[in-house]
């Protein structure tokens, strides 16, 4: 998929379409998830169209961890002091089915292992 083409996460970075948002700073945006896997699913994107993990470059690793460090602090604001799961999803195999790099913060709820 070419970083041209708008996904749903740059539409609603640009406010063409709406979106729970529970965060937001110059770099990352979070918000619920319109279709929940666990009581607590929030999803934590850059604003830098990022297609997927596997195509990160070395100048994004200040991104990437802050995305991390702003899922941390959203799931500490959302109440998952009993903990969480952060997931990526990449391409096909892996799950990703809207191609601009995602975390999910996954909690409320006792997690499974191995997660499927």
């Amino acid at each position: 998929m070419s970083e041209n083409q708008p996904t749903i996460f740059s539409k609603i970075i640009n406010r063409e379409i709406p979106a729970n948002i529970v965060y937001e700073d110059d770099l990352a945006l979070a918000f619920t998830d319109i279709h929940p896997q666990a009581p607590v699913h929030i999803l934590v994107i850059p604003k830098k169209p990022i297609v997927k993990l596997s195509e990160a470059q070395e100048d994004d690793r200040d991104l990437l961890g802050h995305l991390l460090l702003t899922a941390k602090q959203v799931a500490a604001e959302a109440g998952l002091g009993n903990g969480y799961r952060i997931v990526i999803n990449t391409d096909a195999d892996g799950g990703q089915t809207v191609y601009h790099l995602h975390l999910h913060i996954l909690g409320g709820r006792q997690m499974q292992w191995p997660p499927g």
